[in-house]
């Protein structure tokens, strides 16, 4: 059933916004011509709109969310309410069989065995041994349930869903030593997801816990691995805080994180993927800070990162697949050419091109 509302909803989205899906290639590319921060923005955009319903629904949801902040242009609209059909197809089989004898053990298992076989989905599953529900009600509950909510809607069996997770502590599993090793950067997303649905403040918690885990006393003896779990998950303190995008965060508040990457530059740079170091540039442009030199030496690594030929930047392998390299490329154009205003929402019942086609199991938050 998904499966068909989410290719009506891509149907309709190319119907609507024939723009999206069609971008015109934009000039090839030659050996010898500059790269501008403008021309390769572009040419990642051109790229990916002109596959983007090739891609996962998820991933057409990820970049049309992140291009309606950006832009608040409604073409996109549709491309985020994508998203929205999976996230509440997905709540809807989780919150609402909550009281199911052995479903949240069941699905706590089976959220940790999807995590793979990998060396860092050993360390998390290691990690967490200690907390084997924890999974369920923060990667499951919280995140499917905080996504409806940024829309300005609720999800079905939300009223049970948040019973679930007000009568959970999370604090052991947040604050823990491994955990926060193992996924620094996830753990924030947790700790301010549950707070925006009014389930527990563990903000000041998780940063006393992550900062006990990385002082800078200990930074010369990270491996590349932590030092990059450390960063990442400092970029995500001002990530969650923003909502994703949608508001400019205090750079006095996080001043403690601008600092520290305006001090650590040169090892991010060196050390850190694309990803993380595009992020380290965002953080400052979330912070109004977009005039600091750390946005500048980011912008200018991630246009040396950019492949002409593939009209990307590739994984750290060389890999110039779209499906995976979403994120590092819609992050490279948020870098090379932010907004002057950011956009809330989307909130799909209010615009023209969305409001009626909400799934049925939605409803509109009280205001």
């Amino acid at each position: 059933m998904l499966s068909k509302l989410v290719y009506s909803v891509s149907i309709a989205a190319a119907l609507l916004y024939p723009s999206i899906g069609a971008t015109k290639d934009s000039e090839a590319l030659s050996p010898n011509k500059a790269l501008t921060p403008q021309l390769v923005r572009e040419s990642i955009k051109s790229n990916l709109e002109n596959h983007l319903y090739q891609l996962p629904p998820r991933v057409q949801g990820h970049y049309g969310i992140r291009l309606y902040r950006m832009t608040g242009d409604e073409q996109y609209a549709n491309a985020a309410l994508v998203d929205l059909y999976a996230v509440t197809e997905s709540q809807s089989f989780y919150a609402c069989q909550l009281d199911k004898p052995g479903f949240i053990d069941s699905e706590a298992k089976a959220a940790i065995a999807v995590l793979g076989n990998g060396p860092r989905a050993k360390a998390r599953k290691k990690a967490l041994k200690p907390f084997p529900e924890f999974l369920f009600y923060t990667d499951v509950l919280l995140r499917f349930s905080s996504r409806i909510d940024e829309f300005g809607l609720q999800g079905p069996c939300h009223d049970k869903l948040l019973t679930a997770l007000k009568s959970t502590d999370l604090k052991p599993g947040l604050t823990d030593k491994a955990m926060i090793e193992a996924w620094a950067a996830q753990l924030i997303n947790y700790v301010y997801w549950a707070k925006q649905l009014g389930a527990g403040d563990y903000i000041a918690e998780y940063k006393q816990a992550f900062n006990q885990v990385y002082p800078q006393s200990r930074d010369k003896k990270l491996t590349k691995k932590q030092f990059r779990n450390k960063i990442y998950g400092m970029t995500h303190f001002i990530f969650a805080a923003s909502e994703y995008y949608q508001y400019q965060v205090d750079a006095k508040e996080f001043a403690w994180i601008l600092d520290y990457f305006e001090a650590n530059i040169d090892r991010i740079l060196t050390d850190a993927t694309d990803d993380i170091i595009a992020e380290v540039g965002i953080s400052f442009h979330l912070a109004g800070l977009s005039n600091n030199e750390v946005v500048s030496k980011t912008q200018r690594h991630i246009i040396n990162a950019f492949d002409k030929t593939e009209k990307t930047i590739p994984s750290p392998k060389g890999n110039p697949d779209l499906a995976l390299g979403e994120h590092r490329n819609v992050l490279a154009m948020m870098l090379l050419e932010w907004p002057t205003t950011l956009h809330q929402g989307p909130y799909f019942h209010r615009l023209k091109a969305t409001k009626k086609y909400l799934p049925k199991q939605v409803k509109i938050k009280a205001e």
